[in-house]
């Protein structure tokens, strides 16, 4: 009896080993203030979680034997094995010795270089493989990226009409926490404000009507100087359920170039695009093509059901030769059109660090070519990875035209975000060719200016033609822009007076209820005609009590003090961090906290 207890206690024992244990807890610092944005890898895997705002976790672990890495910048690496506890706190204790080497100057010798390779292991040593590692950077960077002339104001009286096209793209914000994990502030041409905006989820209400999206206004007072308006613009795309998404012929389209020799360029694009196939269902369909000194076809149209098959020829990927980018591109979009799916969801992934130096390299052959596959319904998604050579203005080239969105992996978390929780809007579009152009009532508004969306701006005439190709909202996907505003009657440093002109008089209708009216034009993915929304902003003087509103404030003011904006009055690092902490609200991804994580670091930094 005895012999089969211990038996029968064995086995409970064994099985409970076996399952998966959900772990909480908190993260502090040495003085006992919580740490948000503090990164917990179960060790050896890929599984990962962030801090809230309150330093609290969760993450569901493999078993008791599971190891838990905290990582966090600037603070020492702790690791924890689970064993029988499913609360796990934990204090990180500064290092001292990275916080003063983070401190850098721009020059690129190599020991600047290796302190900067060195500050990010508080990050490294936790991560693994898939993470940013201190892996020989470069001595010579040769990134690129394409300049901004930030947008000025304009008088609504000369000219009361804005038009843009709309950016679902987020890669500045992801490239820029690599420069911050580096221990230094990005280049100001490497801050993209509306992609660091478009960043992070809004709580905006879905479409109730036939519309793929729906359309929100809300004002307020500008944080960074209260005698101007901010108004924010935001649409929600229509979220399509799994079972509601067409058919995928999706090709990957990937470098396996030398450049691509790192831990955090293939490694961690091979781990990325595994989430992505785990997605996949049996009716879609992936093929990979491969490009290093030449290109060719590694996997032929495979079912998404068979993922180990698919699996397998990723694992099998190696790095090494030179970049024949456009030939890559050119078998890709062949394998795509021989596999075309009708009505379906027909894309290329380009996952590279951008550096394409052999064959047809150049930016405008390529784009002819994209522009051309793109009119046959073969869309075009890209996926940065890496630093030192990394070609930032090419990729988002290449994506613009594509009718598709580009992301930048640093990490595996990143990774996740774009390829699994945000996986319909990244390869599902439900609208495309989204205009907007926004008229301003001279009778209120004296000028405004575009926050961001420097790169997107259009010719007002550009609006109502339908052949003006304009970016794409895929499914789920919201889309925020900023309109800063001086009113009627503030005197401002930004406008500036003109002689009266001779042979036409400025004569303004006299409506004072309306502050702007917002217009909109898209077209259904397979669609040629567009189709047009308006709204009207009325002018009831009154600020909007608006979350997703003072969120967006507070991202735009951390990017305008990235960039030394001529427009950012008095804000500061640390005044973005206050605004940050009180306007952060709900963050279920923890993607808020560690916003808030990098204005401190930025802040330390600076």
């Amino acid at each position: 009896m005895k012999k089969l207890l211990l038996l029968l206690a064995i086995v409970i024992v064994s099985s409970l080993d076996a399952m998966t244990l959900p772990i909480t807890g908190s993260v502090y610092d040495e003085t006992g203030t919580p740490l948000p944005g503090v990164t917990i890898v179960e060790k050896g895997t890929t599984n990962g979680a962030l801090t809230d705002k309150n330093g609290k976790y969760s993450i569901t672990v493999k078993d008791a034997g599971s190891t838990l890495v905290f990582s966090f910048v600037g603070f020492q690496t702790e690791e924890i094995r689970v064993g029988k506890k499913q609360q796990i706190n934990v204090i990180l204790y500064t290092d001292v010795q990275q916080l003063q080497e983070v401190v850098l100057e721009d020059d690129a010798s190599s020991s600047a270089l290796r302190k900067r390779l060195n500050a990010t292991g508080a990050v490294s040593r936790a991560a693994g493989p898939s993470y940013m590692v201190s892996e020989p950077y470069p001595f010579h960077n040769t990134e690129s990226y394409d300049a901004i002339e930030e947008n000025i104001f304009h008088k609504s009286v000369d000219k009361p009409l804005s038009t843009f096209s709309i950016d679902v793209d987020a890669a500045s914000y992801s490239n820029l926490r690599r420069f911050l994990h580096m221990g230094q502030l990005p280049p100001k041409e490497a801050v993209r404000i509306e992609e660091m905006i478009n960043y992070f989820h809004y709580d905006y209400e879905g479409p109730k009507d036939d519309k793929p999206f729906a359309i929100h206004t809300a004002k307020t007072k500008a944080p960074w100087n209260e005698d101007h308006l901010l108004v924010k613009i935001g649409i929600q795309g229509k979220k399509l359920e799994m079972e509601e998404l067409p058919p995928s012929n999706i090709v990957f389209l990937l470098d396996v170039s030398g450049s691509m020799d790192a831990p955090n360029k293939l490694p961690l694009l091979v781990s990325s695009l595994k989430m992505l196939v785990n997605e996949l269902r049996p009716r879609d369909k992936v093929s990979i093509v491969v490009y290093a000194g030449a290109a060719g076809l590694v996997l032929p149209p495979t079912d998404g059901g068979d993922k180990a098959t698919i699996i397998e020829a990723l694992e099998n990927l190696e790095a090494g030769g030179s970049t024949a980018g456009g030939a890559g591109i050119h078998l890709a979009y062949k394998v795509a059109k021989v596999n075309f799916v009708a009505g379906g969801n027909n894309r290329v992934i380009l996952a590279t660090d951008g550096d394409f130096n052999v064959g047809a390299s150049s930016n405008g052959e390529m784009q002819r070519l994209i522009e051309e596959k793109r009119e046959e319904g073969v869309f075009l998604t890209v996926l940065g990875f890496g630093m030192g050579n990394y070609k930032d203005s090419k990729m988002g080239t290449l994506a613009d035209k594509g009718n598709g969105n580009y992301a930048y992996i640093d990490n595996i978390l990143e990774a996740k975000k774009v390829l699994v929780t945000e996986f319909g809007g990244t390869l599902f579009t439900i609208a495309k060719d989204v205009k907007i152009q926004v008229e301003f009532n001279p009778n209120v508004v004296q000028a405004y200016r575009l926050i961001g969306y420097e790169n997107r701006k259009l010719n007002d005439e550009d609006f109502n033609d339908d052949k003006k190709d304009a970016g794409e909202l895929g499914s789920g996907h919201t889309v925020t822009a900023l309109y800063e505003i001086i009113p009627v009657g503030v005197k401002s440093e930004f406008t500036k007076d003109v002689d009266d002109l001779k042979y036409q008089t400025q004569a303004i209708a006299g409506n004072m209820d309306e502050l702007l009216t917002v217009k909109f034009r898209y077209k259904a993915p397979a669609g040629n005609t567009s189709q047009l929304i308006e709204r009207v902003v009325p002018n009831d003087k009154q600020p909007d009590e608006d979350e997703n509103l003072n969120w967006a404030a507070t991202v735009a003011s951390f990017g305008m003090v990235l960039r030394d904006s001529e427009f950012k009055g008095d804000l500061t690092f640390s005044k973005v961090l206050q605004m940050a902490h009180q306007s952060a609200g709900t963050d279920e991804f923890g993607y808020r906290a560690e916003f808030i994580n990098l204005v401190n670091i930025a802040n330390r930094i600076q």
